[in-house]
């Protein structure tokens, strides 16, 4: 496989709390995730509010410093770039944001905005050849060509969200990682940002990271997933065996408080429990204290992130007991 983007063991840890050290206090927002990800294959990223997905996205570009392990985009370590080659690594690795409208600038026309990545990295490109890309990926993102005069507050908020995506393809970048793109939309306008990143895909061989808490549309645009919890990797594999055999029970538990609308299935089942603090998670599983299955074991060490099968780990200690996945709550 083609790498484009490898991460090892990423790390990033934040100082907390008012004043100086030692009054400041140490959170792990993010520890020993590592995953290799392929040109044309997305990563979905899940997990509840808290756990870290938007934090580890901002660590693989290079957003916030990493407090261990490696980053590599296109082969080349984030970690020991000059700034000048740091700079020129990030026409590679784009981001979409949460915000579509919060994240342009509302003093800028949607031309200046799209634009603004090109005046950059590509400063010898002449006003008429700009203008020409500018309508290029708009007219790709499904907008038109003379929306480039207009200003953001004229647009939808999944307008808007088609406008940040042009923003992040105009480079034509190896990577996007794209941090909950379709939460603020309405559930009509989700689904059309969804095809259109799919469709993106398919069309730029683009490598996508997809963080979001709706597990449809991972389970709909993914070809791997990472499954978090306070920072941690719980669990990931392929797609189909994360949703059709999970063997980590907060994987399952996800899985279960998903409404269906199909009859028959069983109704919605709420994860119970609150989420524990980063700032003093659990001694051993730090899903430990919400979890059905958990242990003396599971109360007491920290489980390490096993293969068990070819493309799939999870950090469990009890795994091995439900190889055709973790049961239901309710069975």
């Amino acid at each position: 496989m083609n790498a484009v983007l490898q991460a090892a063991n990423v790390g990033v840890r934040f100082r907390v709390g008012g004043g100086t050290w030692p009054r400041q206090r140490l959170l792990t927002a993010v520890e020993g995730v590592g995953f290799t990800l392929g040109r044309g294959e997305t990563l979905g990223v899940v997990g509840e509010s808290g756990c870290g997905k938007s934090t580890l996205g901002r660590a693989l570009l290079g957003l916030v410093p990493l407090a261990a392990g490696t980053v590599s985009v296109d082969g080349h370590r984030l970690d020991r770039q000059s700034d000048a080659r740091l700079r020129d690594l990030r026409r590679h690795a784009q981001m979409v944001f949460q915000d579509p409208q919060g994240s342009l600038d509302p003093r800028m026309t949607v031309g200046q905005s799209v634009a603004e990545p090109l005046e950059i990295f590509e400063p010898r490109m002449s006003r008429n050849e700009r203008r020409a890309r500018v309508a290029g990926v708009l007219s790709q993102v499904g907008l038109a060509p003379a929306h480039a005069d207009r200003y953001p507050h004229e647009f939808s908020g999944g307008q808007c969200q088609r406008v940040g995506i042009a923003r992040a393809i105009i480079l034509k970048p190896s990577i996007i990682v794209c941090d909950e793109p379709v939460s603020a939309l309405d559930v009509s306008v989700q689904g059309q940002v969804v095809n259109l990143l799919a469709g993106l895909q398919g069309e730029l061989g683009l490598a996508l990271v997809f963080i979001s808490h709706n597990l449809a549309v991972v389970r709909h645009l993914s070809t791997r997933v990472l499954v978090m919890y306070l920072g941690r990797p719980m669990e990931q594999g392929g797609r189909d065996d994360i949703y059709g055999r999970p063997l980590h029970p907060y994987t399952r538990a996800l899985l279960d408080a998903v409404p269906s609308p199909e009859p028959g299935r069983p109704a919605r089942v709420p994860l119970a429990g609150e989420l524990p603090s980063p700032l003093a998670p659990p001694q051993g599983c730090v899903f430990s204290t919400r979890c059905a299955w958990a242990n003396d074991l599971c109360r007491r060490a920290r489980p390490a992130l096993d293969e068990a099968r070819p493309g799939h780990q999870v950090a469990c200690h009890r795994w091995r007991e439900w190889p055709g996945g973790v049961p239901r709550r309710e069975d």
